[in-house]
């Protein structure tokens, strides 16, 4: 088949898997790297969307709708397309997005708000259906997009340093549980790193820190809100460009580089399609533009074969359909686990994939340019409401562009397989 005539969404390399298949996929680990990266999901970035939603005068009822949109529906599309492309493909949404939203609401309604998020998803689209996001991801050298990924990832085994040391009693026995089970390969075979920390950790928790679960007792179903966007220029102007950034840039850049260090080609276009349809369907009930979520994809693709990481993100995806549909007694109950517990967790599980994404921003090519990305990106500092990575990015690929233009025309890496 022509360049010309090639189909621009992609194709999967397997047929889809039946049940009996992905039931024989699944392990302890892959599910436990599930359990992980749904725990880190559903309690650091829930926070930032309840407390910029609540900056911007949203009540309860519109943060509750606002949640089942973030984890029902991005959890149906999580769950068909990691089964589609057997591939851990976790959809999520903008965080630094959210943080963007908290802001304009504060001086624009939440209609025309809600107006900017159909309009980004209508671009997300179709951007999506044009094949563009394939050919653009191509040209990004991979070393200075995983230094972004590395200076966005390294909080992650920072706050694991953190957690040890402001509650040992909780993080110190997770360290020593994961090292003495790293060092003892039979042992781990039965009960993986990860796993034993996990365990070890829930003991921990249950003797110095006693989770209240009163909460429990008010479950009940999420009542989503309805609401019919405004479109305002202004609205648009503001908003539609940074979180199309977002998406596009810094959320699914991330992942894309993450779940190719892991073995995975993900596929761009699809990718892209499916967060700006979810986007505009997500909008109806609050909810800030999906992507590809970087973190969680790399906790689900931590350890274990590559061909089976695809059940990890479905157990992301099924525990993202309960979470949703009790948003707001679910928030509460994650939300009482200690911080250093779901700090420990998530740096012991990142460790690998932060060591990977070093290892290949500074092995060989673009090294000064992936550099400037990382330092950028760890300072942090937002430019016009646009994060820090896409910064990095962008003052990366100038530097690499200026002072290192030979390592541009060397042969790129093959994509994995």
């Amino acid at each position: 088949m022509s360049r010309s005539t090639a189909p621009v969404l992609e194709r999967p390399a397997r047929p889809s898997p039946s049940l009996p298949q992905v039931l024989a996929d699944i392990g302890p680990s892959y599910a436990v790297n599930g359990l992980v990266g749904f725990i880190f999901a559903a309690t650091g970035p829930v926070a930032i969307v309840l407390a910029s939603g609540s900056q911007g005068g949203l009540g309860q009822a519109e943060l509750a709708s606002w949640l089942f949109g973030a984890f029902f529906l991005n959890g149906l599309v999580t769950i068909a397309l990691s089964w589609r492309f057997r591939t851990p493909l976790v959809i999520f949404w903008t965080i630094p997005g959210s943080v963007l939203v908290g802001q304009a609401l504060l001086h624009t309604p939440h209609a025309e708000v809600i107006g900017a998020f159909v309009a980004t998803g209508l671009f997300v689209t179709a951007l999506g259906l044009s094949g563009w996001m394939r050919r653009a991801q191509a040209l990004l050298p991979m070393p200075i997009v995983m230094a972004m990924v590395a200076g966005v990832f390294l909080r992650f085994g920072l706050d694991l340093v953190r957690a040890v040391h402001h509650d040992p009693a909780v993080a110190g026995p997770m360290v020593l549980a994961f090292v003495l089970l790293s060092a003892l390969p039979r042992l781990a075979r039965w009960l993986p790193p990860i796993i034993g920390a996990l365990l070890i950790g829930a003991i921990a928790v249950a003797i110095a820190h006693p989770i209240d679960w009163s909460a429990a007792a008010s479950l009940s179903i999420v009542a989503p809100q309805i609401i019919l966007p405004v479109f305002s220029w202004r609205a648009c102007l503001e908003l539609v460009v940074p979180l199309a950034v977002t998406v596009l840039v810094v959320q699914n850049a991330q992942g894309y580089a993450v779940l190719k260090t892991t073995g995975h080609d993900a596929p761009v276009n699809w990718v892209t399609l499916a967060c700006g349809l979810t986007s505009i369907v997500s909008a109806f009930v609050g909810t800030v533009s999906s992507c590809l979520t970087g973190p969680t994809n790399a906790l689900v693709s931590s350890s274990g074969t590559p061909r089976r990481h695809y059940t990890g993100a479905i157990v992301v995806g099924l525990l993202a359909l309960g979470f949703g549909l009790f948003a707001g007694t679910a928030t509460s109950l994650m939300l009482a686990a200690p911080k250093a517990y779901i700090a420990a967790l998530a740096g012991l599980a990142m460790l690998k994939v932060l060591q990977a994404a070093f290892a290949t921003a500074f092995r060989d090519r673009f090294a000064l340019g992936a550099l400037v990305t990382f330092l950028v990106t760890v300072a942090d500092l937002p430019i016009l409401n646009i994060g820090a990575p896409f910064w990095g990015l962008v003052l990366g690929l100038s530097v690499a562009w200026l002072l290192e233009r030979p390592d541009f025309s060397i042969e790129r890496d093959p994509p994995a397989r």
